[in-house]
């Protein structure tokens, strides 16, 4: 099966879309933006044996590839539309590929993103996910409007995906249950798309969290020119990470460990408020972890002072 063969068999089988003129099968998609929106485009790029593990089962790797990259335009606050792929690999093997394009298609059609171009070529495991979306025209959320007297919000808990790397790893012996909590929170992260776009007209800055909170929190502050007070009493821990390590190590883990994919975000006044209210009703899955001050910089609520954590967050380099 040469390249050509390979992507008309796994990757062709999308249904037309109003959105795509034309789709896999030419040198370029020929798109077409929803009117009066913005074009929002990320790109992410995952390597076996760095972001998951070489023998990991196909259709988890390219659940999780895709997932994650959606996180992005989730944090932006747009509508999913459409995704490209480029898929290095060894060699050509048709029962991976036929494993891998059935988790991709399962999770494009739950997002109701539609693949429309890529690339496949020769090397070490190697899978790169464009995705694009829309926002209405200046409604995209961005990093860069946090105010002092902003509150502080994370959705889901923090920390269980590093907890079900070191299951997959071996490092890790927790119950049953616990441990298949983790797992699907490494493998399945849910991008937070509709809570997104409910954000666009209420948050004043927001990021997904990838590299750790506290990482990204801190590109928050930076591009806003504030700093954040962070209650780590407050931080959002599971069950089942508590049941498997203790609080101490939960906490480090939820604030410099990654991988999480939920959203970190400020809301200022009478939003803020309806967001907390809401939260303690059970009715969104929300926690306010502290406020935003004037400053630089992250601190912790009760000393006041910088966290102090052998590790700050995932860096590549």
């Amino acid at each position: 099966m040469d390249e050509f063969a390979l992507i008309r068999e796994f990757f062709s089988q999308h249904e037309a879309a109003d959105s795509v003129a034309t789709g896999v099968g030419d040198d370029c998609a020929v798109l077409l933006p929803p009117l009066g929106q913005g074009l929002l485009c990320s790109v992410d790029t995952v390597v076996a044996g760095r972001h998951f593990p070489a023998e990991a089962r196909p259709e988890l790797v390219a659940s999780r590839a895709l997932r994650t990259a959606l996180s992005d335009l989730a944090a932006m606050g747009a509508e999913p539309l459409w995704f490209t792929l480029a898929l290095t690999m060894p060699h050509v093997d048709v029962p991976w590929l036929e494993l891998f394009s059935k988790g991709l298609y399962a999770v494009a059609e739950s997002y109701g993103v539609k693949l429309v171009g890529g690339d496949t070529t020769k090397g070490p495991l190697c899978i790169s996910v464009q995705v694009m979306g829309a926002t209405p025209t200046g409604k995209a959320l961005l990093r860069s409007g946090a105010n002092v007297g902003d509150q502080l919000f994370v959705t889901g808990s923090l920390g269980d995906s590093v907890g079900g790397l070191q299951c997959l790893l071996g490092k890790l012996k927790t119950d049953e249950q616990s441990a298949h909590q983790l797992k699907k929170a490494y493998w399945k992260p849910e991008p937070r798309l509709s809570l997104g776009q409910q954000l666009r007209d209420k948050a004043s800055a927001c990021i997904d969290v990838s590299d750790g909170l506290l990482a990204d929190l801190e590109h928050i502050c930076k591009a806003s020119g504030v700093c954040a007070v962070v209650d780590s009493a407050r931080i959002p821990l599971s069950a089942a990470l508590l049941a498997s390590v203790p609080t101490r190590q939960a906490l480090e883990w939820a604030l410099t460990g990654g991988d999480d994919y939920q959203l970190c975000f400020t809301v200022s006044g009478d939003e803020a408020e309806k967001l907390k209210q809401a939260a303690r009703n059970r009715l969104i899955d929300v926690s306010c972890i502290g406020e935003i001050i004037a400053g630089e910089g992250i601190i912790e609520a009760s000393s006041r002072s910088p966290f102090q954590f052998k590790k700050a967050g995932f860096n590549h380099f």
